[in-house]
């Protein structure tokens, strides 16, 4: 029972007739989900109406870097309200350039201009239209494990199955393998063969699709929903000195591994790279207020000096979402939530979940860095043949989703997707925390073990 509510489950129970009503879920069927409602959330937990806490494993989706109703953004959003609620973009508000010199300070390179948008998916947007009116080219190529939003041309540069209603095929979208070793499309069977091979696989992409056809290469630094697949050493150089060239613009989106996540301010500075434009979201504000962005080259914003950039956002650099950010960046330098992310995924969260594979044949690998993991969970160790096949829905789902309802019953919320479940924690989970969660894996993995082979 958790001591901030009491428990009220005739308010839970209004609480989801009013969602069945009248909300419509994303990707989801409305008749056959069951949403929990929430009570309340601090730090790493939230409640519902019955008295359960969870200790959230997900960071909401991912974004909740400081953890929930941290009391200093809070404060920044209330007295930013009773000061200046609203304004339109076109005009220079305090706060806006704020956000945008303390966003501009930490990313790599010259990535000085920050183009304020709503969340990562219109980042993305806009980011593959900056590039392509700055080359003049139309084609952007794009991983297949990659999640890059729900947009139209994001969802077309998506490489999951959530792209596949809305692919039209006539967004100009390439897609190519980008490296994983532990289910490597080109055989390899050391990080070096993985790094050379992929990047040579891109480079024929290129060729065949010709060069000067091409506007951008858009990979996630570290992809994040597709499996937290930390790239082999030189990997994104190589890519770096490909896209130099052929005079392609390089994107990295780090909607979700920027802003701590991995150790680092930005998941660039773990391979020393500098792309030509960054997209950012989620912890940039700890997803206190919808925000995102681009933070641009001065070479790319240069095109844009005395010809009008042909794109905007009647809520670009909101007030009250710049001034969220700002707060949250001046908690994470103050608190040192960066450094701390980096420590406990090396002291606590990486040996305790490499401790669980060894114990469960369910775990085929564990990665990640940071507070951003990942556990490829599996029939077979030796054959690394997936828990649940690909996409799998219903019954072939059967034990994730046990797995998934273990987890909870442990007081564990979990991050799943397809046969993996991440380990995606407040990038300020404490020490205790931490391994409370993996106390909970534990036992939840027990279940997943019971369908190995």
């Amino acid at each position: 029972m958790t001591p901030h509510v009491v428990p009220d489950p005739q308010a839970g129970a209004a609480v989801k007739a009013a969602d069945r009503a009248h909300v419509f879920h994303s990707w989801s069927a409305q008749g056959l989900i069951d949403p929990l409602a929430v009570a309340g959330a601090e730090g790493s937990y939230f409640w519902d109406y019955d008295g359960n806490r969870y200790l959230d494993f997900t960071s909401g989706l991912v974004y909740t870097n400081i953890g929930y109703q941290h009391p200093r953004v809070v404060a920044a959003i209330q007295e930013q309200a009773a000061k200046l609620t609203t304004f339109a973009p076109a005009f220079a508000i305090d706060v806006r350039s704020e956000a945008a010199r303390l966003i501009a300070e930490r990313t790599p390179g010259d990535l000085d201009k920050i183009f304020f948008t709503n969340g990562g998916a219109e980042a993305v947007e806009n980011a593959v239209r900056m590039a392509r009116l700055h080359t003049g080219r139309h084609k952007v190529l794009s991983a297949f494990r990659s999640y890059h939003g729900a947009t139209s041309t994001a969802i077309n540069l998506t490489g999951d199955p959530r792209r596949w209603a809305s692919d039209t095929g006539s967004a100009g979208v390439v897609r190519f393998w980008a490296p994983f070793l532990y289910r490597s499309p080109f055989y390899a069977t050391t990080e070096e063969q993985e790094c050379e091979r992929a990047l040579a696989h891109l480079e024929d992409t290129i060729a065949f699709e010709g060069p000067a056809t091409i506007a951008a290469i858009i990979l996630e630094t570290v992809p994040g929903t597709a499996g937290i697949m930390t790239p082999p050493p030189g990997y994104l150089a190589g890519v770096r000195a490909i896209c130099d060239r052929y005079g392609i613009v390089f994107v990295l989106d780090e909607v979700m591994a920027g802003f701590g996540r991995t150790g680092k301010w930005f998941a660039a500075e773990h391979f020393d790279v500098v792309p030509d434009l960054m997209t950012f979201a989620k912890g940039v504000n700890s997803g206190y207020v919808p925000l995102g962005g681009v933070a641009i080259s001065a070479e790319i914003a240069a095109t844009f000096d005395k010809r009008p950039y042909p794109g905007g956002l009647t809520y670009s650099g909101h007030p009250l979402a710049c001034a969220a950010a700002v707060a949250t960046i001046q908690v994470m330098e103050d608190e040192k939530v960066v450094e701390h992310a980096a420590r406990i995924g090396e002291t606590v969260l990486g040996p305790g979940l490499r401790e669980l594979a060894e114990r469960h044949p369910s775990v085929g690998e564990v990665r990640g860095t940071g507070a951003f993991w990942a556990l490829d969970l599996v029939r077979n160790k030796e054959t690394r043949e997936p828990l649940v096949p690909y996409n799998a829905t219903g019954e072939a789902n059967t034990p994730m989703a046990a797995f998934g309802a273990a987890a909870k019953k442990h007081g564990l919320w979990p991050f799943i997707n397809m046969n993996r479940t991440h380990a995606v924690p407040a990038c300020n989970v404490s020490e205790a925390e931490a391994k409370e969660g993996l106390a909970a894996l534990d036992a939840a993995l027990s279940v997943a073990d019971e369908h190995t082979a």
